[in-house]
């Protein structure tokens, strides 16, 4: 798992473009910046949906007051599905990141195994904030718990 002082791991991802799904490097979402991260399960998920993004979405401008330049929402699914959440939530400050193959989660070491509950491989529910692609804070959720990776807790740490 990665841990804080460590860089950010470079693999594609996507986000939903002007002409769809748009491939980017991971690396270069965090670079030269301070940016929250915040992983899912999955979009359109019950606690997904009624608390965790919505948090996000509601301390957006707070959170970027104290200085973050990008807010990033990540969940293995793809650029499509991110996207209609997105819109759906009104998330309209934060970015949207699909790791469909869950490639960057892997690389994290942040997976969660749902293949019990139909989902395949996900991403554990977390949080991160880092600096220049360093990690400089993780908060990563006891199973079935929205604490510490939530949009208050991140609060506290900036």
């Amino acid at each position: 798992m990665i841990e804080v002082g460590q860089a950010i791991p470079d693999v594609s991802v996507h986000v939903m473009g002007d002409k769809g799904p748009q491939e980017i490097s991971s690396a270069s979402l965090f670079a030269g910046q301070k940016v929250v991260l915040f992983a899912v399960p999955g979009a359109f998920t019950p606690g997904c949906s009624l608390t965790h993004l919505p948090g996000y979405v509601v301390k957006a401008d707070v959170i970027k007051a104290r200085g973050v330049d990008r807010i990033i929402c990540m969940a293995v699914n793809d650029a499509f599905v991110m996207d209609a959440w997105g819109k759906s939530q009104n998330a309209g400050e934060i970015t949207m990141l699909a790791d469909g193959n869950a490639a960057f989660t892997q690389a994290l070491g942040l997976t969660l195994d749902g293949h019990k509950f139909g989902m395949g491989t996900r991403s554990q529910r977390f949080a991160l904030i880092a600096d220049d692609g360093v990690v400089t804070h993780l908060a990563v959720e006891p199973a079935g718990g929205i604490t510490v990776s939530s949009a208050e807790s991140i609060l506290e740490q900036l």
